[in-house]
């Protein structure tokens, strides 16, 4: 008699303790039932990049004094240099200029360093490809100009989900004249001014 109440016990237990973690499991699908989206249907939207993304590298050839900083400061010594020492002038010239962005780790070094500002970051982050030798950027596809996301026509471009305006669940559904929830750096730079 006592075995049988034991075991109705025990299965009683095992009953309320199932309950009690699918009403756990539950409680986490409404919560983020109530929460804003975070897919984007990505060849048709695309979210436009931040200010500071560090996408694939632009390159200036006209600019470029082949100093080599990038490549000293570069952890990986990526950014491939060929010059040729120009008697005449006494200056070095620059032939050829190549990155490999199947190996490059996008920490912006060589950019920051750059004495005369000829490489710069883009918002370009769609490198892929079916052959790893199509990641080796010469200077003429470095100094190709990035498609932005807003210029494309059958792109809907995207802010950033977590800038949207209280209580707006959908990007597409942005009142007209609305801001994000930040200041733009040239709000800043005003409030700073005055």
């Amino acid at each position: 008699m006592f075995k049988i109440l034991k075991q109705v016990g025990d299965y009683a237990k095992g009953t309320i303790e199932a309950a009690k973690y699918i009403g756990e499991g539950l409680s986490v699908t409404f919560d983020h039932m109530r929460r804003r989206p975070v897919t984007v249907q990505y060849p048709y939207e695309k979210l436009i990049p931040s200010e500071r993304y560090r996408g694939r590298i632009h390159f200036e050839f006209d600019k470029c004094i082949s100093c080599e900083v990038c490549v000293r400061v570069c952890p990986i010594n990526l950014p491939v240099v060929d010059w040729e020492f120009n008697k005449e002038v006494k200056k070095k010239e620059l032939k050829h200029y190549s990155i490999d962005f199947g190996v490059c780790i996008f920490c912006g070094n060589c950019v920051e360093y750059c004495p005369t500002n000829c490489l710069s970051m883009t918002e370009e982050y769609e490198l892929a490809t079916y052959d790893r030798h199509e990641l080796n950027y010469d200077n003429v596809a470095l100094g190709r100009l990035p498609y932005k996301v807003t210029q494309d026509p059958m792109v809907t471009p995207l802010r950033e989900l977590g800038y949207l305006p209280k209580g707006v669940l959908d990007p597409h559904d942005l009142p007209a004249g609305s801001q994000r929830s930040g200041k733009r750096p040239e709000e800043i730079i005003e409030d700073t001014k005055s």
